[in-house]
């Protein structure tokens, strides 16, 4: 059933991007090549401020060990590859948020296990991560299935418009339902999480993420709101490869990086609405 499940989540994803490639150009998915201090920027709210962050509220609150781990993957791990449909409907410039989830992912194949490196030697204790466990969700789940819709886009733009929708429905409906299975098959650690600190130090790691990227955002209001929510949200996958990578025998991973991704999702909800009525959305 797990097994299932995950399938299921993967094939979602797969539907998803594809269709952001069905809509998008060459030149969108390069967007930051042409916005070297924008991609600087970026980089520094998700690569710099967010372990930073993970550190200090290590050091603010008394949590248990699979918080500690959870929120250390999840500071060094890259933008999930669902968010620019998001950022999007919140007001963010599309092409901005096509060109950050494929210029960080790629970059995060060596960024990351750079990362966990720096952390080794911060915590003196070994960490491990190789750049094929990065490399292969973004290559597969984002890289491959983009440039295919996008390739399909210049061939046949008339039959990637037709196919835009009925396709985004039917993965948003499949994510759905996996997503319920996962909640439900983890309710118990969840509610035994919320009662430990767990819950207010995911709070404040999400609330820090938006600050961050809407502030190193610059002055354009959309790119903003794209920089908020990409520094917030975190890739639960390869969070969660690091964290059972390095610590194989501890319990509740899989169920904080759940719970992470329920805080995430609520807390986003005031900031996107905001940002809608400042863009007249």
């Amino acid at each position: 059933m797990h097994a299932l499940v995950m399938l299921g989540i993967q094939a979602s994803i797969l539907g998803a991007v594809f269709c952001f490639g069905l809509q998008a150009t060459l030149q969108d998915a390069l967007h930051l090549t042409r916005h070297r201090s924008l991609l600087l920027r970026s980089l520094l709210s998700m690569f710099l401020v967010m372990p930073a962050a993970a550190l200090v509220i290590q050091g603010l609150f008394s949590l248990p060990k699979p918080t500690q781990i959870v929120l250390v993957a999840l500071a060094i791990s890259p933008i999930p590859p669902l968010l620019p449909k998001k950022e999007g409907k919140a007001g963010g410039l599309a092409d901005y948020g096509l060109g950050l989830m494929v210029t960080v992912g790629l970059l995060a194949i060596v960024l990351v296990p750079l990362a966990v490196e720096l952390l080794a030697r911060y915590f003196d204790r070994p960490f491990h991560v190789s750049g094929m466990t990065v490399a292969k969700p973004v290559l597969v789940m984002i890289a491959m299935p983009l440039v295919l819709g996008m390739l399909v886009h210049a061939w046949k733009p008339e039959v990637a418009a037709r196919l835009v929708k009925p396709i985004l429905v039917a993965s948003t409906v499949l994510l759905a339902v996996c997503a319920l299975a996962i909640i439900v098959s983890v309710a118990p650690t969840l509610v035994a999480l919320i009662g430990d600190g767990t819950l207010w130090a995911m709070l404040l790691f999400a609330c820090v993420g938006l600050v961050s990227g809407h502030w190193l955002g610059g002055p354009v209001a959309e790119q903003r709101t794209v920089l908020a929510l990409s520094t917030a949200s975190r890739h639960p996958a390869i969070a969660l490869a690091i964290a059972k990578g390095n610590f194989p025998d501890e319990r509740h991973l899989a169920a904080t990086v759940v719970l992470y991704l329920l805080v995430v999702t609520i807390t986003v909800v005031p900031y996107v609405q905001w940002r809608k009525r400042s863009s007249g959305g």
